[in-house]
């Protein structure tokens, strides 16, 4: 058997692994998803008159929800480090490497496994969306497919950085600790009010960031609007985030001792 072929088989285990593990302990998953689902009812019905500057509720939801579904993949991926780390913790990759296995197979399990929860989580998170009243009337749907697309990018590049998180970290709850601010970078971006009503000093802390760009650019695919510059820029951040993640983890993995 040639070396792909052993890489693909090896890896087609470890992400059936993983899903399998995902199915039969739901709660961390439900947990994570708890959180962009209780910021959505709570911005949209609580605060959604007073943060729309007076266009409504419907309006302020069209805006909202691009912003919720990267923080949905964001809390995700908190998911991914948590299970590397108590992987690790508990010597399952250690007893892997005892085996004959494909050796990348074992962190490419986890990462595939994880975009596809992500995009999972998306469409969940974007049915709740939906319901309260969520519309993409003006996008066709090739912008529809780009908006997944991109959804996609931006869930392979983070789960790559929380893969490190997780090697990185003794246990599992330094593991989730470590991992908070992929949900906490949502917080300080323009999801949740736009850049320009913010403070002057503060507008460059939510400008240049990951989570901004790609926010202006799935609305712009999903609403119509214009996306100029951001979607170069959401690229060349998931692009990047993708290479070093991928290239931490994998220092981090082949560091630890056989």
């Amino acid at each position: 058997m040639s070396s792909l072929s052993l890489a693909v088989r090896d890896s087609s285990t470890m992400l059936r692994r993983n899903l399998l593990h995902a199915r039969r302990y739901p709660s961390l998953t439900l947990n994570l998803l708890l959180t962009p689902v209780m910021l959505l009812l709570l911005f949209v019905y609580v605060f959604g008159d007073t943060m729309s500057g007076g266009a409504g509720r419907s309006a302020y939801i069209a805006y909202i929800v691009p912003g919720i579904l990267l923080m949905t993949i964001g809390s995700t991926t908190i998911g991914t480090a948590v299970s590397v780390s108590t992987d690790m913790s508990e010597g399952i990759i250690a007893r892997f490497r005892t085996m004959s296995i494909h050796r990348g197979s074992i962190l490419l399990g986890h990462v595939v496994g994880s975009v596809l929860q992500s995009v999972v989580s998306v469409l969940l998170v974007g049915g709740v969306g939906v319901a309260m009243g969520f519309r993409s009337t003006d996008s066709t749907v090739l912008e529809w497919l780009a908006a997944l697309g991109l959804l996609a990018f931006f869930a392979l590049a983070f789960t790559w950085i929380a893969v490190g998180m997780g090697l990185g970290s003794p246990n599992a709850e330094a593991a989730s600790n470590n991992a908070m601010p992929l949900i906490l970078l949502p917080l300080i971006s323009s999801a949740f009010v736009p850049l320009h009503s913010m403070p002057g000093w503060f507008q460059p802390i939510a400008e240049y960031q990951p989570f901004t760009p790609a926010i202006e650019t799935l609305r712009g695919l999903l609403l119509g609007t214009g996306i100029g510059n951001n979607g170069w820029i959401a690229l060349a951040w998931c692009l990047a985030l993708t290479v070093l993640g991928h290239r931490w983890s994998k220092a981090q993995f082949d560091r630890d001792p056989e």
